[in-house]
């Protein structure tokens, strides 16, 4: 081998600026960026950054109302707040480390601690405008990827006081990004039950809550299925809504000085060891931690000082105590949790026996299948010994290990082995992982949850998840079903929803399942390959590659060669999030899909057979 001199001298070091650190590491700064198929994706962090800045300003007291447009792929935020300091518009969007929030005493309790949002979002932007109302003058600058293009002087202006932001994200960066609205809606409604009494106009339509997470609650639930009445308890710096379902799982909302902590956190763990805690005082009885919590659903809204979150896109709190020299967000909570809601059961009896029977109901539940459960356990794995069904990837979302390639891990859900034999030989080994169903799955539609461990194939679909005891171990963070465009895939893609969402709601809830999008026809001549996803598509590459190109139509996934696979898995993956509405009961839904009106569901099916927007309108690809 021969060595070869690398020269090391003041040249081999660089310095970047703020900007070009920023689009050069943009995942530093507003954590993956993906497509907008995702909640949390790089264009919502890039929207939420620039609303933060307006919601402190209306939690100053500054400000009831907040515009917002976003068309395909602009973004406009218009506050009424005090407006930044017409000195400083330049360099409260341009200039690492400056803000009005290292200021404790104007921002006590906010989230952007850091002075780096809206410089993201300038630098991550092609086109970036910033306005300031302020006393009857008005100042603008304006951006192209965190480059000041106008400097425009201060003029006179009737406009209100405020703050008005426009930029349009890099499609350079987003790769072909699109907004999903009912994302932007929930983002938008958390901001309202977080504020109660502010409006928000998104695209013309008024957000207002006067309850709260109470309101939270009411909009996330079926109120048919709730078991009691919302427990709404608000003190200083915490409020939380609390009640029973009779779905599965646990499902929390939590939030830090208006953060959405999809991850949770020191104060998520609080709530809920607090829960337990006091409703084994309150019953004087040594309840299982798991009856207790089972078919919880809650909301908890704390502001501490000084935050410190586990990343830098806040999804996960950190933060050990409420404040420098405050007490420990657990002893904040559990003190609160502990008074406030055995208060409530003594003054609310009817609520203490309707709480009392669900947990005693989750009780009886769980020593019923205790023996299958175990039964069901050796049998899983036995079978992982020499199962083929899985085949796994090496990064796993529950790893202890930090890895910024967590974000990325895929299982796929497949059926029979050429689709399964097709994407395992395409996958990236790294993050990407292979179930191959073995026939239709069972239709679980009514069944307990005894049904999950007695199914071989739910079994092990189960532990490949590692979901048995929650979402807290799951191995992956998309959960994709991948099956062929005619009836039979679109009664499996209906039979592993009623699945999911008959057993584990939570995980289409926090937006873990997707549909994988690929391509109906292959058009191509000597030159060129065009791979198409609708018919109007192929339409429009026949124009293009003109006289008679050879148009290939794939009828099932193992019609796609292994080569061709790879461009449809890998960066450029096209994926279809299922999004629950939230006003969609969930029982209602299954009943009228799968339950015994089959030919409803047969009617479905024939008129839905196409591989894009391809599920209920109660459950949205969108």
């Amino acid at each position: 081998m021969t060595n070869q001199t690398v020269n090391y001298n003041e040249d081999s070091i660089r310095s970047l600026d703020w900007k070009e650190h920023i689009r050069l590491r943009p995942g530093m700064y507003i954590g993956k960026l993906g497509d907008g198929s995702a909640q949390d994706d790089g264009i919502y962090v890039l929207v939420k950054e620039v609303l933060d800045n307006s919601i402190d300003e209306h939690m100053m007291g500054n400000g009831k109302t907040i515009d917002v447009k976003v068309s395909e792929h602009k973004v406009e935020v218009r506050d009424y707040g005090r407006g930044i300091p017409l000195g400083k518009v330049v360099d409260c969007v341009s200039k690492i480390n400056t803000g009005g929030k290292y200021d404790s005493g104007a921002f006590q309790k906010s989230v952007g601690l850091n002075g780096v949002g809206t410089k993201a979002v300038n630098a991550l932007s092609t086109f970036f405008k910033v306005q300031s109302y302020r006393d009857g003058k008005t100042k603008v600058a304006e951006f192209e990827r965190g480059e000041i293009i106008q400097d425009h002087k201060e003029t006179e202006s009737s406009g209100r006081n405020g703050t008005l932001v426009v930029f349009k994200p890099d499609e350079t960066i987003f790769k072909n990004y699109h907004f999903i609205p009912q994302y932007l809606e929930d983002l938008i409604w958390n901001y309202c039950f977080l504020n109660a009494g502010l409006t928000i106009n998104f695209n013309g339509v008024k957000f207002h809550s006067e309850k709260g997470l109470h309101d939270l609650l009411a909009r996330k639930t079926d109120i048919e299925q709730l078991r009691y009445p919302i427990i709404h308890l608000k003190g200083e710096d915490i409020e939380l809504a609390l009640s029973h379902t009779s779905q599965y799982g646990e499902e929390y909302y939590t939030f830090v000085n208006g953060q959405y902590t999809t991850q949770g956190g020191t104060h998520q763990a609080a709530f809920r060891e607090a829960l337990v805690k006091t409703i084994r005082e309150y019953y004087n009885k040594n309840f299982d931690a798991a009856d207790v919590r089972a078919s919880v659903i809650g909301a908890l809204a704390v502001r501490v000082q000084e935050p410190v979150f586990e990343s830098q896109t806040k999804t996960k709190l950190g933060s050990q105590n409420v404040a420098p020299d405050g007490p420990t967000m657990r002893t904040f909570v559990n003190d609160f949790v502990k008074k406030h809601l055995d208060d409530y059961l003594h003054r609310h009896q009817d609520v203490a026996e309707a709480l009392q029977k669900r947990i005693l109901q989750s009780e009886r539940e769980r020593k019923e299948i205790a023996g299958i459960k175990k039964l069901a356990n050796e049998r899983a794995k036995k079978a992982n010994l020499h199962n083929k069904k899985l085949r796994d990837c090496r990064i796993h979302l529950d790893d202890k290990k930090e890895d910024d390639r967590k974000s990325e891990t895929t299982l796929f859900i497949t059926e029979g082995d050429s689709a399964s034999g097709s994407i395992t030989k395409s996958r990236d080994v790294q993050t990407q992982a292979v179930f191959s169903l073995r026939g239709k799955p069972l239709n679980c539609f009514g069944q307990t949850k005894k049904v999950v461990y007695e199914n071989e194939e739910f079994n092990l679909l189960q532990h490949a998840l590692n979901i048995e005891d929650g979402l807290d171990g799951l191995r992956y963070e998309k959960i994709v079903i991948a099956t062929d465009a005619d009836v039979d895939g679109m009664h499996i893609r209906l039979l592993l929803l009623t699945y999911f969402l008959q057993f584990f709601p939570d995980l289409v809830r926090r937006g873990h399942i997707y549909i994988l999008d690929t391509p109906l026809f292959r058009v191509r001549n000597k030159k060129e390959t065009i791979y198409c996803y609708t018919d109007e598509e192929r339409q429009l590459a026949i124009r293009k590659l003109g006289s008679n190109p050879e148009i290939t139509r794939f009828k099932g996934l193992g019609e796609i060669s292994p080569d061709e696979f790879k461009g449809f898995i890998g960066p450029d993956i096209r994926l279809d999030p299922v999004i629950l509405k939230n006003e969609s009961s969930i029982k209602d839904l299954l009943t009228f899909y799968m339950g015994k009106n089959t030919q409803d569901r047969q009617g479905f099916i024939i008129n839905n057979l196409k591989i894009e927007k391809d599920i209920p309108e109660e459950i949205e690809a969108a």
